[in-house]
């Protein structure tokens, strides 16, 4: 009920541009749609990767492998993960609920999420080339023990 409210008044903000300035709103729709295109191959190859991932994978085995029962283990493998993946924030949130749905644990996924947004050692080299060796490392390690830290709060939070 609420997504349909907030539909309604978006359309009537729309609605009310449009009757404000009709070549403004035509053009912020023409920006939306392009950003929408960009944004859709990527969009429609994660949604491909979490099918194939949840039809290979039964939720039994996600959650053997990342669900609350597999604890620190479950924690440093979706972690690490985390961190050699390089997915975008807006592909991430959905994959996480995916996975939440086929029995992940919270604190795992909450790990997952964190390393994926801050800790990236695929732009490793990329963050010496530009900060330096010592600053990367430390960023990203910083980074990597911060979000154990963000996981055991979102544990006991959510227990």
């Amino acid at each position: 009920m609420f997504t349909i409210l907030m539909y309604i008044v978006a359309f009537g903000f729309l609605v009310l541009s449009f009757i404000k300035d009709k070549k403004k709103t035509f053009l912020a729709l023409k920006k939306a749609w392009k950003s929408f295109e960009n944004i859709l191959p990527q969009f429609l190859s994660i949604l491909v990767i979490i099918g194939i991932m949840l039809a290979v994978l039964s939720p039994e085995v996600i959650s053997g492998l990342i669900g609350e029962k597999s604890g620190w283990w479950g924690m440093l493998m979706a972690s690490l993960v985390g961190s050699i993946t390089l997915i975008p924030g807006f592909v991430a949130f959905p994959l996480a609920s995916a996975l939440l749905k086929s029995g992940a644990g919270f604190m795992q996924i909450a790990v997952f999420i964190s390393t994926l947004m801050m800790v990236g050692i695929v732009t490793v080299p990329l963050e010496i080339k530009y900060f330096g060796k010592k600053a990367a490392i430390l960023r990203n390690s910083l980074a990597f023990v911060f979000s154990f830290i963000v996981a055991i709060a979102i544990g006991v939070v959510l227990k």
